[in-house]
């Protein structure tokens, strides 16, 4: 169906080609996984597929692209819009429309078709959100937006579906929302389903096969689970596999007794696996609440937000809302979707107004401040980075809020952040220009130049693939000099594990649990309330009846046993 033939492609004044001789072929229902590291070339390969490359892309390309044996590099846009639907990573820039409904039919209209609305409706319907069809765009969830992206391109009815990280930034019950649309989809309206994923567990329940994108080269295409088992060439390409499967691994390199054994790439692969092992070691749950003594950084007292509506009463998300946050915390905010994580982090920076309430900073009420007033105090790093790349490079976005409030040898500054986030290489880039990655270290260094003690950042590891991950890590843990207080929102729940010493869980604009990860993710009404679920290898370790947050923990827990 989709014949891809020795493809090269290189962008305007890159160094090297970002597609390099890529072969391949999809067939017709398949659900496949394009997976690889930040700069692979993923997204690239499947801009070919929709006509973006090279109609609307520039750069240097060969090779031949093949739908049903037609070149699709010579077939009219428009008419490839109809066979290859594609939901892109940002996918807000696809709405257009004010209401729903009007949004998923907008293509049929632009094609002309009497019967647009109709089809409209029928593209809502198979991404359930039917009954939302009347609604306002901004009444939606990111989840519901996500998913409108993902109606307008099947109001065509494509016979392929390309989905550039899907479930990026989505709650658990969003992405398995998503991914049982897609599933359905798939088996039941015979779609060919392209995601580029780096969540390997959707990988293993979800996808039929996956291909593995490495500097520009596919280096295999296999079965799904199959290829999730490839443990250490997945890690040497910096992506995750499932941390059941890299548990295993890890056990199973340190056992003499279970060489042979398939690793496990689900959880009831998994069970099934550990168990013929040792019994998992039962750790020690602390119930703890965040309640030592410390110092206030941030004050928010009977704080109530209102947003208004086009029709009918304001939506009040949050009412009479108490918050402290004291210095030296390290916080993960966590919720579902909507659960108001963005909008307390508005607040903080003052980019958005309490109808009532009081917001103090070190005692000092900042309630009136003006976002650049308080700019020096606290720091917001945005969900999409690219928001913060204003200007003609790298460093020229660094300097900037230093330059304009005329810090003394803001220059030299700049150039010690750039090597911090160790950006030498493309600081005279336009940031606009940079791999996901890359943007992300960048946004990171413009977020601390004014060396706030408070830093906010809005889901930091969002597509990023292992090794960018582990660099935002390192770094935030590089700032703990520069830096007294950091908040994450975030779905990222090894990142929560990781990090956090304090987690604040998010419910319709309340704070339903306030403590340690031991606190939160042992309360199962808190995890069923707001939507969240623990790591893989927690859930793993739970129906083992044991408890481990990392996948180092639950191996320890393994070697403990042992020991006993």
């Amino acid at each position: 169906m989709i014949k891809i033939k020795d493809l090269h492609f290189t962008y305007p004044g890159a160094q090297q080609a970002t597609l390099n001789g890529v072969n391949l072929e999809i067939q017709q229902g398949e659900f496949v996984a394009i997976i690889g590291n930040n700069g692979s070339g993923k997204s690239t390969l499947c801009k070919t597929l929709n006509g973006l490359i090279p109609n609307f892309i520039v750069g240097d390309g060969s090779g031949r692209v093949e739908y049903n044996g037609e070149d699709l590099w010579n077939m009219p846009i428009g008419k490839i819009a109809k066979r290859i639907g594609y939901v892109y990573q940002d996918f807000e820039n696809q709405i257009v429309c004010p209401t729903v409904l009007e949004d998923a039919a907008f293509s049929c209209l632009n094609y002309g078709f009497e019967d647009y609305m109709e089809k409209g409706i029928d593209a809502l319907n198979l991404c359930d959100l039917l009954a939302k069809k009347d609604d306002y765009i901004w009444q939606l969830s990111g989840g519901q937006l996500h998913l409108l992206a993902l109606a307008g391109a099947l109001a065509l009815a494509p016979d392929v579906l390309i989905l550039d990280e899907p479930i990026a930034q989505l709650d658990p019950a969003h992405a398995k929302q998503m991914y049982d649309i897609l599933k359905d989809l798939n088996e039941k309206h015979g779609k060919t389903i392209i995601v580029i994923e780096h969540h390997s567990e959707y990988i293993a329940d979800y996808c039929q096969t996956a291909i593995l994108l490495h500097e520009g080269r596919v280096l295999w295409k296999k079965d799904a689970r199959a290829a999730l088992r490839e443990c250490q060439q997945l890690i040497d390409c910096h992506i995750y596999p499932p941390q059941i499967t890299v548990a295993a691994q890890l056990l199973q390199d340190q056992k003499t007794g279970v060489k042979s054994a398939v690793l496990p790439t689900t959880f009831s692969e998994g069970k099934v696996f550990f168990q013929a092992m040792d019994s998992l070691v039962q750790a020690d749950v602390i119930h703890t609440h965040n309640d030592v003594e410390k110092e206030i950084a941030v004050e928010l007292t009977d704080i109530t937000v209102q947003y208004r509506s086009v029709k009918g009463d304001p939506k009040t998300l949050f009412d009479n809302f108490n918050l402290n946050i004291f210095k030296g915390d390290k916080i993960a905010l966590i919720g579902s979707n909507g659960a108001g994580k963005t909008t307390l982090m508005k607040l903080l920076v003052g980019l958005l107004k309490p109808k009532r309430g009081k917001i103090k900073m070190n005692g000092v009420d900042v309630t009136s401040y003006r976002a650049e007033q308080l700019a020096s105090h606290i720091s917001l790093v945005y969900q999409n980075p690219e928001q913060m790349l204003i200007k003609e490079s790298v460093r020229a976005d660094i300097e900037f809020a230093m330059k304009e409030r005329k810090v003394a040898n803001y220059q030299e500054q700049a150039q010690e952040l750039i090597a911090l986030f160790d950006l030498e290489a493309i600081a005279e880039n336009d940031g606009r220009l940079l791999s996901g990655g890359q943007m992300r270290r960048a946004s990171l260094a413009i977020g601390i130049a004014l060396e706030p003690p408070i830093l906010l950042l809005d889901e930091p590891t969002a597509n990023l693939d292992i090794a960018t991950r582990q660099e935002i890590i390192r770094t935030l843990e590089l700032l703990k000099d520069k830096i007294e207080t950091v908040i994450i929102a975030t779905h990222d729940m090894q990142l929560v594990c990781e990090f956090a010493t304090r987690i604040l869980v998010l419910s319709s604009g309340e704070v339903i649990c306030d403590g340690s990860r031991e606190f939160v993710f042992s309360n199962q009404a808190v995890r069923k309330q707001a939507g969240i679920e623990p790591p893989a290898i927690y859930q793993m370790a739970e129906q083992l009846g044991g408890c481990a947050y990392t996948v180092n923990e639950f191996v320890q827990a393994f070697q403990k046993e042992q020991c006993v």
